[in-house]
């Protein structure tokens, strides 16, 4: 969502301790922060496999980038204000998880002990990692019993199918923020769903996973921090970096998609240890860019897009980058130079009042396959066969175009190709024209629809086509997508 709609004050913070962190009351939080005197704290370790060295492992605690040496040790000079000390996991080996089924990458800094000692002792993957799957969903976005429920007894099975279809001991999934719908107390069930999984997840964190009531930005991860470590890091994985950012910056009374220069430092220390040319994947909330500014050019994006996009696109210059994002309850695949954006369509729809999002992109997640460098996706729609890439409308049923027919295609990009035939001739390609899907117009337009977010109403997308069949007789419409893979429908 671009603006909270509910600030919700008090909350039950029975699972913040998850990691330790025992700060269950914010005004708390806020004491102790300014009543702690700052101190530098040297930490020496090891990254090992079985009891062997492993060599330039880049260890960070979120200010510092350093490398193991020959040895596999490390010194890094942190201070009292940090929380972690994190690696970025090498290609080739295994993605540990914690007892909640997030991925374990990092351990916590003893923030009393000025002198300390942490190891990492790494796994060798069981196959080579160069070609791998991971999943990414965003926005499963609970708030009470009934969405939860929805999340473990409708969306999550479907990642479960879709995981055993994929059968890759190399897989891990992203949940891309907003995981809960500010009732932070709901991680529990959240990370019920992570646990079905049984696959490493890595977690974004969303303007809905925020400590609210904070004096400030700094204190508004807390709670994330204590059940998944992190709010920014790095992975490898064949010959892939992956990045998780945080974008959402809390400023009071909102937040603004904004990335915070304590990050942009980190990252270019990151991806120092990154050779030019390679693919990143950069993960994080709110998109940098999506269609909206341009659908909707008179509604304030600040909360929508990220203001200083411009400089973390400068830094990852001379790589092959991929940003995966949610947030906006759409679709939208947006190319700007070096840099592709994905802005994914959610789990819960257009938060669970049903099965699609208020674009018409059904409610699910993105699979992701990497071959080497390369990258190809597909949306699957929850209940949906992945096959299910397009919705097609009869004449009359989009009232702005009655006399069209309508295809939504919420994958789309300008690489894909779509045609209609009647009776085996191609009779051409429908006309892309920046629309409403009809159905979400159905479902969501009115004070009282639909009855479970009254407040949803249908928003124009970019990937809505449409064209006048001369017959009916025996039409069918194809769609290729970027790689080649055809769709077909038969109306």
């Amino acid at each position: 969502m671009f603006r909270r709609r509910d600030f919700i004050k008090t909350l039950g913070l029975s699972s913040v301790g998850y990691l330790g962190f025992q700060e269950s009351v914010l005004a708390k939080n806020d004491a102790q922060y300014g009543s702690k005197s700052f101190q530098s704290i040297r930490i020496r370790g090891r990254v090992l496999e079985d009891g062997k060295e492993i060599y330039r492992v880049a260890v960070s605690d979120g200010r510092s980038v350093v490398l193991t040496n020959s040895s596999g040790e490390f010194e890094l000079y942190s201070a009292s204000d940090r929380d972690f000390v994190f690696i970025s996991i090498p290609s080739g080996y295994q993605i540990e998880k914690q007892e909640n089924g997030s991925a374990l990458f990092f351990q916590k800094i003893d923030k009393t002990n000025p002198d300390q000692h942490l190891g990492f002792n790494l796994v060798k993957s069981e196959i080579k990692d160069e070609n791998h799957h991971f999943l990414l969903l965003s926005d499963t976005q609970i708030q009470n019993e009934y969405e939860a429920n929805q999340l473990l007894t409708v969306a999550a099975p479907d990642v479960q199918k879709t995981i055993r279809g994929l059968n890759d001991p190399n897989l891990f999934g992203i949940g891309c923020g907003d995981l809960v719908f500010d009732h932070l107390a709901l991680f529990k069930e959240y990370n019920e769903s992570v646990k079905m999984y049984d696959t490493p997840f890595f977690q974004v964190i969303g303007n809905h996973d925020m400590d609210l009531g904070v004096r400030s930005d700094a204190l508004s991860n807390k709670t994330f921090k204590g059940h998944f470590g992190p709010n920014y890091y790095s992975w490898n994985r064949g010959e892939v970096h992956y990045v998780v950012l945080d974008d959402v910056f809390f400023i009071g009374s909102k937040y603004i998609g904004y990335i915070a220069e304590e990050q942009l430092a980190w990252l270019e220390q990151d991806l120092a240890q990154v050779e030019k040319g390679k693919t990143v994947v950069v993960s994080l909330h709110i998109p940098t860019y999506t269609g909206a500014v341009t659908r909707y050019p008179e509604r304030d994006t600040i909360g929508g897009t990220v203001s200083n996009r411009e400089h973390l696109y400068k830094i990852l210059e001379g790589y092959k980058v991929h940003i995966l994002s949610g947030h906006t309850h759409f679709n939208d695949n947006m190319i700007n130079g070096h840099v592709y954006e994905h802005c994914h369509g959610t789990v819960c729809g257009a938060w669970w009042s049903g099965p699609i999002c208020f674009d018409g992109t059904p409610s699910g997640y993105a699979v992701y396959e990497a071959r080497g460098s390369e990258l190809k996706w597909q949306y699957k729609g929850t209940g949906l066969d992945i096959q299910e890439q397009f919705r097609v409308y009869d004449q009359g049923y989009h009232s702005d175009f009655p006399e069209y027919m309508s295809i939504n295609c919420w994958n789309y990009d300008p690489e894909w190709e779509i045609s209609w035939f009647e009776n085996g001739i191609k009779k051409g390609s429908p006309e892309k024209i920046t629309a409403l899907d009809p159905w979400s117009v159905e479902l969501h337009t009115g004070p009282e629809l639909p009855k479970r977010r009254t407040w949803v109403e249908p928003q124009l997308n970019d990937h809505m086509f449409f064209f006048k069949p001369e017959s009916k007789e025996n039409l069918h419409i194809e769609v290729k997508d970027r790689f080649g893979k055809v769709y077909t429908k038969k109306v």
